[in-house]
């Protein structure tokens, strides 16, 4: 899993195929923290759903606020000129 994500990170980053790297990424680490909360509550105790709650609240959220955590951190770590949450809020 490093490896696929080293190699979308090492994409140039010319317009949209950096932009769909880093929705890619987004999905990604979203996915991950939806399968962690899943299989913690199944083996650990069930108020590891509140995660998924957390991020289910988060997603809704940013598609009226235009802010979202992940689209956040992305922008700080692969700058472009657009920032990736105010892509994504105009679409």
């Amino acid at each position: 899993m490093l490896n696929s994500i080293q190699s979308v990170l090492n994409q140039p980053t010319g317009g949209t195929t950096h932009m769909k790297s880093k929705t890619k990424i987004h999905d990604g680490i979203v996915g991950v923290i939806y399968l962690t909360s899943v299989l913690l509550a199944v083996y650990i105790n069930l108020n590891w759903l509140y995660l998924a709650g957390a991020v289910a609240v988060l997603q809704i959220m940013s598609t009226f606020t235009g802010f979202c955590p992940v689209y956040f951190v992305l922008d700080k770590i692969m700058p472009e000129k657009e920032p990736a949450a105010a892509v994504k809020k105009a679409l």
